[in-house]
């Protein structure tokens, strides 16, 4: 189906008639799924979500109807868990789920409010999206055939399995764990029909992590012998006739650096000339085309630690040193602010293309060079710290390089909106600045001219994230306050990472930076400004653009360039003697008439309300994806460490155990209480002023020994699941104090470090 009931609702959200025909327009529905979107307005509609009047439908409101995510334990416990903050989780009985699996997004009737400490009841009304079109199992043999059964303990199913053409003989693949597809979900009485797409290994141990998450992600691995050849029939290199209506800056000393766009950068008396040159995709991803739809399906590229998930196929010009691009040229005074810029389609000749390694090692005199390349990098990094100053408050954090991995490939603020910075290789943080500056100052342009873009923005994170990070920053000394209440600004987050870096204990500045780094929000795609949480931006419009071969919203915006280069109109009629020149800054607050075409303003706005949600999901599909390779790769490098002892940071405190940080590994482990073997360790009892400090610490019953968050603890490896990511430690006791199970404390800083040095040198 080429859209989603949630996609589809989403179309009848303000109550008002809408006729199939604006769904279908709105949705971007092909010939063929026109009887498809019928089918399914028609189910709606006999099902009570939609009413029909004269053939056009509106979406019913009904009292006591909320949509959530379902979540489900694998005991079969299910709740439906609300978007907004603060509302309750409604429990879903298994007989009211309505073949509703977990992570299924839901419309749920209550049926019972809530009492006291009992949550409130419902059944499931509708399935608005499905969670899992894909997922890994393992294959048995039954009466009737083969049977996957999903290695996620929450998907308590089977699924009948049917041969297909590239898998013919299921027998192979029993006991195997699978890559299975969805043919079917539940009918009646009827078990959901798969297939399965590929046989991956004996268990997921023995299946390369990469598989693994794409495979659970549904992240398509390879591009089809049609897609690679329409790549290929793309011209090899810039052919004489691209040059025309182009500006000609292949006499500019460029150099472009990891994925970011190339950068020119010139010394003035007065100040600097910046160019950035854009790769122009567009110029041979047509719109409709084949690549131009595989690239609208898949939306970006996905970073995975040194892999990849390309949103294009190998395209042979785009790796050529002569390239078209669409330039910015901003001229910069000596503080770095902004004295006028212009925007120019053009053709550059880039001198060198290098990593940020190597940038890095050219900077630091480890590797020899041109002088010339030399020069310009030092300049980068002049300019990167003076734009970085020019948005004062904006967020950036530095962390150990193996933790930056996946980051490093976005060349601006990236899914996660700020940019993350390695420890050795200060050239990403300036080389970001400028990326940063050249989308918003692209964004502001538009916005000067009233065009309608693919705006990004970033909410505040979650208060109740916020506040457990912030707790545990308060207890190793460093006390924050809102400047207001229940609301965090860039300022107050800021506040925290100066607070961090005041901290003596390198391994604890960086446990607590990254922890502060998981609460920021995935950013999200649509037509009006909003906050910029990471950049501190505040209503400023903000665009991505400067990797538009990764990411489909740059290909949106450079097509809106380019409409602007040929159809903008430069002054208010005919008649009008004097135009403006619409790119360049010197138009600003010249304009008063309507740039566009109204006809194709349209399209480019409906074009945007279209894709700007499935980009947002993508996004954050995108960070999910990397946490779980994270996941994986620290579950693997602990699995081979079982038995041994680490020191590390109390980061979370529960009524069933405490959480610890392991130093310089960066890894998250849970001692249980159970384990606890000198005590019995429970919440401390408070009057209501020290509630706050009873979800802190765990105290025992006969000894009063406490275990609080943030403090310094040794602990051993007891087990790992590396599958489900989990991580189970054994507090070493004080000295003077012998465990149950005779474990004896260990002295095993150094041996951390050590391990932590050897983690460092096997990732370069």
């Amino acid at each position: 189906m080429e859209f989603s009931i949630a996609e589809l609702l989403d179309s009848f959200s303000d109550g008002k008639l809408v006729a199939p025909k604006a769904v279908e327009k709105k949705l971007g529905i092909s010939d063929e799924g026109v009887r498809m979107l019928q089918v399914t307005l028609d189910a709606l509609e006999k099902v009570g979500i939609l009413e029909k009047d004269k053939g056009r439908y509106r979406r019913v409101s009904e009292d006591g109807v909320v949509e959530g995510r379902l979540r489900c334990s694998s005991k079969g416990f299910c709740f439906a868990i609300q978007d907004e903050e603060g509302t309750e989780d409604i429990y879903i009985k298994e007989s009211n789920l309505s073949n509703a699996w977990n992570g299924d997004r839901v419309l749920v009737r209550v049926t019972r409010d809530g009492m006291r400490k009992k949550s409130p009841e419902g059944e499931v009304r509708l399935i608005v999206d499905r969670a899992n079109p894909t997922m890994l199992a393992k294959v048995k043999k039954v009466d009737a055939g083969y049977r996957a059964m999903p290695l996620d303990d929450r998907l308590l199913f089977e699924i009948d399995l049917t041969e297909t053409d590239d898998i013919e003989d299921l027998g192979a693949a029993i006991d195997k764990l699978v890559h299975v597809e969805m043919v079917r979900y539940p009918l009646g009485k009827h078990l959901p029909l798969g297939k399965v797409v590929q046989i991956l290994g004996s268990d997921p141990e023995s299946t390369a992590d990469v598989a693994l998450v794409c495979c659970k992600h549904n992240l398509p691995l390879r591009f089809s012998e049609e897609l690679r050849q329409a790549a290929a029939d793309l011209p090899k290199s810039v052919r004489k006739s691209d040059h025309k209506d182009r500006q000609d800056l292949r006499k500019q000393f460029a150099v472009e650096i990891g994925n970011a766009a190339a950068i020119s950068l010139t010394k003035l008396p007065a100040g600097w000339e910046l160019g950035v040159h854009i790769q122009d995709v567009s110029a041979y991803i047509e719109a409709d085309s084949p690549l131009d739809r595989l690239a609208k399906r898949r939306l970006r590229t996905i970073y995975l630690g040194k892999s990849l998930i390309p949103m294009l196929p190998e395209i042979e010009v785009f790796g050529q040193s002569e390239r078209l691009t669409i330039s910015l040229l901003l001229n910069l005074d000596q503080d770095g602010a902004i004295k006028g810029m212009e925007i120019q389609p053009s053709i550059v000749a880039v001198d060198h293309q290098i990593d940020y390694a190597k940038a890095q090692a050219i900077l630091n005199n480890d590797v020899k060079t041109d002088g010339n390349l030399k020069a310009l990098l030092e300049n980068i990094m002049t300019v990167g710290e003076l734009l970085r100053q020019q948005r004062p408050g904006g967020l950036t954090i530095t962390l150990p390089d193996r933790c930056t991995e996946s980051s490093i490939q976005e060349p601006d603020d990236g899914a996660q909106g700020i940019p993350v910075i390695p420890e050795s290789m200060p050239v990403y943080g300036a080389v970001a600045e400028v990326m940063i500056r050249t989308n918003l100052e692209m964004a502001s342009h538009l916005h000067r001219l009233a065009l309608p873009s693919m705006l990004r923005v970033q909410n505040m994170p979650e208060m109740s994230k916020f506040e457990e990070k912030q707790r545990l920053l308060e207890s190793m000394g460093a006390k924050i306050e809102l400047e207001q209440p229940e609301v965090i600004r860039a300022s107050d987050y800021q506040e925290c990472l100066a607070k961090i870096a005041e901290l003596d204990d390198h391994n604890s500045r960086d446990i607590l930076k990254y922890l502060f780094l998981s609460v920021l929000r995935p950013g999200e795609y649509g037509t009006e400004s909003g906050p910029n949480f990471g950049l501190a931006l505040e209503g400023t419009p903000y665009i991505h653009v400067v990797n538009p071969r990764h990411r489909y919203s740059d290909i949106l915006a450079q097509r809106l360039l380019h409409a602007l280069f040929a159809e903008g109109r430069d002054r208010r009629s005919s008649r009008s003697k004097e135009g403006v020149d619409l790119r360049s800054s010197s138009c600003h607050g010249q304009i008063s008439w309507s740039v566009l075409p109204t006809e194709l303003e349209r399209q480019i706005r409906s074009t945007i309300e279209l894709l700007a949600p499935r980009i947002s999901q993508k996004e954050d599909l995108a960070i999910k994806a990397r946490n779980d390779l994270e996941g994986l790769q620290k579950a693997e490098y602990m699995q081979a460490r079982t038995g041994q002892n680490f020191f590390g940071i109390i980061t979370g405190v529960q009524s069933y155990g405490f959480f610890v940080e392991i130093e310089s590994l960066l890894v998250e482990g849970l001692v249980h209480v159970s384990s606890l073997k000198d005590d019995w360790y429970e919440f401390p009892q408070t009057n209501n002023k020290n509630k706050n400090r009873q979800q802190t610490v765990l105290v025992g019953r006969r000894s009063g020994r406490q275990y609080s968050l943030g403090d310094r603890v040794e602990v051993q490896v007891k087990s790992v699941d590396y599958y489900r990511q989990q991580i189970d430690l054994v507090a070493i006791p004080p000295e003077g104090v012998v465990a149950e199970n005779g474990a004896e404390p260990a002295k095993v800083e150094a041996a951390t470090t050590e391990l932590a040095a050897t983690t460092d040198q096997s990732e370069e």
